[in-house]
C-alpha cells in the first residue's frame, strides 16, 4: 500500500512543477561571459584604431556600440591603449581577466590568452608579403581603385536608385547604421556612397561574410583535387576515442559542414553565443581548431541545419590539411584569392596559434567585397583566368538538403532567396554576416550590391528587401532586354 502510493504521489507530480525544479536561475557561466566581454572590446578597439585606422571617438561611437557596458569611454577609463606597439588591453587587475589584442602585420588584431601581456606580442603570427605590382590608385577598377567618374548605365532609372540609396542610409531604426552603399552593374560602378567619417579606404569586420570568402577558397582546392566534397573529412577528433576508427564523427563529409549540417553539438547558439564555443577562440584567446574538433555527435550528419561557425572552421581545418604547411597555408588565401582580384584591403586574421578564422575575423573595405561579388558574377572568372570553377558556384548557390522544409534559405556559405520571396530573383544569392555586411550577387540584371554596416541592439537590416529597393532602378533595363 505504501508503495503504491508514492507512485501515485509521483505520478501527481505534474511536468510543470518537474520543469520548475529542474529550471538554472544562476549564470554558471558569467566568468567566462565577463572575460569574453572584455575580449571582444580588446578585438574590436584594437582593429578599429589600427586596422580601421578611425580615431578612439569613432570606435566607441560605431564599433563598441554593439556591446551591452563597454569600459570607459574615449576619455578613458579601465582600459591601455599602447600606440607604438599597436595594442589595447581592456579591464583592470583584480576579478575579471585584462583582456589584450595586438595588430600584426598582414593579419589585423590577434586577441592574447588572458595569461598573456604585451612583452608576448612578438610570439604571435605575422603575414609578411610584398604588396602586389603596381599603385591601385593608377590602375582601372575593377583589378585598382582609378574611377574615371561614376555614372548610371543607360536605362538605369537614376532617381530610383538614389531613393534606393537613401532608404539604405536614412532608416527609421538608429539601431540599423549603414557605412557605405556600392551598386556594380555590368561591372562599373554605378553608385558609391559612405556615411560621414567613413570613406573609401575604411576597413572594417566582415562578420560572417567571412564564410564566403572561406568556401571559396575551399572550392579552389576542390577543383583541383586535392579535398573531395562528399568524402569524410578525415580528422582526428578530440579527445580521441578509445578506437578512434568507430569514431561517429569519421562519417562527416565537407559538404556536411559547408551545409552547416554536421550534426555536431551546437554550442553557438541558444544563449551560449558569448559564453562558450566558438566566442573562446574569438575573443578569449583559445585554440579556434581545438575547439571546432572537441564537439560531439549529436544527430545524423546531413540531416539539421544549424548555424555554427565551428563548422566553417572544420572546412578551414580541412583546408590546411590539403595545402600540408603552415606557410603555404598562410600566404594561399592572398596568392590564390586577394592578389589576383585586387583585394589589396583585405586582411584574413587568425587566432595566435596562426589558424584563420574565416567564419567571422576578416577586415576589409566596401569595394573589396565588391570586387569579390564580381568574380562570383562573372562565373569564377577574373581578367580571362577561372579561379574557381563554375560547379563550385553551383554548390554554393544549391539549397542545402536539411533547408528544404524551412524554405530554401542556405546554399554552401552563401544565403539564398528564401521559397516564400516572391519580389527579387529566386537566383540573387548572398553573403551575409553580423552588424549588417552583406554582398548581394544578381545574375538575372547582372549586378552586385555591396552595404556595410554598424548596426547595433535589435539590427534587422533586410537584405533582400534592398535588393528589392534597388531593383526598383532596373525596371526599364528589364524590360528592354
Amino acid at each position: 500500500m505504501k508503495r503504491a502510493a508514492l507512485l501515485v504521489a509521483i505520478a501527481a507530480v505534474t511536468p510543470a512543477v518537474l520543469s520548475a525544479q529542474q529550471q538554472d536561475t544562476y549564470d554558471y557561466w558569467r566568468p567566462q561571459r565577463d572575460m569574453i566581454r572584455h575580449g571582444q572590446q580588446a578585438v574590436l578597439m584594437c582593429n578599429g584604431l589600427f586596422t580601421g585606422e578611425r580615431s578612439l571617438e569613432q570606435v566607441f561611437d560605431q564599433e563598441l556600440a554593439f556591446l551591452a557596458q563597454p569600459v570607459g569611454t574615449p576619455r578613458g577609463g579601465d582600459y591601455v591603449v599602447d600606440w607604438d606597439r599597436e595594442a589595447v588591453a581592456i579591464g583592470a587587475s583584480g576579478g575579471t581577466p585584462i583582456m589584450r589584442a595586438a595588430y600584426r602585420e598582414g593579419i589585423g588584431c590577434v586577441i592574447m590568452a588572458p595569461d598573456q601581456t604585451f612583452e608576448d606580442i612578438n610570439e604571435l603570427p605575422e603575414l609578411v608579403m610584398p604588396a602586389p605590382e603596381g599603385n591601385p590608385e593608377q590602375i582601372a577598377w575593377p583589378d585598382g581603385d582609378l574611377v574615371d567618374g561614376i555614372a548610371i548605365t543607360p536605362g538605369v532609372d537614376g532617381e530610383a536608385l538614389q531613393a534606393a540609396s537613401n532608404w539604405a542610409f536614412d532608416r527609421e531604426s538608429p539601431e540599423q547604421v549603414t557605412l557605405s552603399l556600392m551598386v556594380v552593374h555590368e561591372g562599373r560602378i554605378i553608385h558609391e556612397r559612405y556615411a560621414p567619417g567613413v570613406d573609401v579606404s575604411t576597413k572594417t569586420r566582415t562578420w560572417s561574410t567571412a564564410k564566403s570568402i572561406a568556401v571559396t577558397l575551399i572550392g579552389m582546392l576542390v577543383d583541383e583535387g586535392k579535398l573531395e566534397l562528399d568524402a569524410p573529412l578525415g580528422f582526428e577528433w578530440l579527445p580521441e576515442a578509445l578506437s578512434p576508427e568507430q569514431d561517429p564523427r569519421n562519417e562527416i563529409t565537407l559538404r556536411h559542414v559547408l551545409n552547416m549540417a554536421s550534426g555536431l553539438e551546437s554550442v553557438d547558439n541558444r544563449g551560449l553565443e558569448y559564453a562558450i564555443g566558438s566566442g573562446m577562440s574569438y575573443w578569449a584567446g583559445a585554440s579556434s581548431m581545438t575547439g571546432a574538433l572537441s564537439r560531439p555527435l549529436v544527430r545524423e550528419p546531413g540531416t539539421v541545419w544549424d548555424y555554427e561557425n565551428y563548422d566553417t572552421l572544420l572546412g578551414v581545418y580541412a583546408m590546411k590539411l590539403a595545402l600540408g604547411d603552415t606557410q603555404t597555408y598562410a600566404e594561399f588565401p592572398r596568392r590564390r584569392l586577394l592578389d589576383r582580384i585586387g583585394m589589396r584591403n583585405t586582411l584574413l586574421s587568425t587566432d595566435r596559434f596562426g589558424d584563420f578564422i574565416l567564419s567571422s575575423q576578416v577586415y576589409t573595405n566596401a569595394r573589396d567585397l565588391a570586387r569579390f561579388g564580381l568574380l562570383y558574377l562573372n562565373g569564377g572568372v577574373w581578367n580571362g583566368e577561372r579561379l574557381i570553377s563554375e560547379e563550385w558556384i553551383d554548390f554554393t548557390r544549391t539549397p542545402a538538403p536539411a533547408t528544404a522544409d524551412t524554405g530554401n534559405f542556405y546554399g554552401g556559405q552563401w544565403w539564398l532567396v528564401p521559397d516564400g520571396r516572391t519580389d527579387v530573383p529566386k537566383t540573387a544569392y548572398s553573403t551575409a554576416g553580423n552588424r549588417g555586411q552583406y554582398v548581394i550577387v544578381v545574375p538575372d540584371h547582372d549586378l552586385v550590391i555591396v552595404r556595410r554596416g554598424l548596426d547595433y541592439g535589435r539590427q534587422g537590416f533586410d537584405r533582400w528587401d534592398l535588393t528589392r529597393e534597388v531593383l526598383k532602378a532596373f525596371d526599364r533595363v528589364s524590360d528592354e532586354r
